[in-house]
């Protein structure tokens, strides 16, 4: 996924990168990081589960412990 499909992933699930980083077992911050664009210094590339979990999200996928 690019970072711009993540963000879009993510504003369409309703999450803050903070809600986004817990559902992915991270934090915020590399949320954040992995929506920078690809040339940026601190982008960070998402771990291929991490990309997973996005995909399974989308298609309703909702954990017991999905923010309200």
């Amino acid at each position: 996924m690019t970072p711009d499909q993540i963000k879009v992933a993510r504003v369409t699930l309703g999450l803050t990168q903070a809600q986004l980083g817990k559902m992915l077992d991270t934090d915020g911050q590399t949320v954040r990081r992995m929506e920078m664009p690809e040339g940026a210094n601190t982008h960070r590339k998402p771990a291929v589960r991490m990309i997973r979990l996005i995909r399974a999200y989308l298609q309703g996928y909702r954990p017991s412990d999905w923010p309200k």
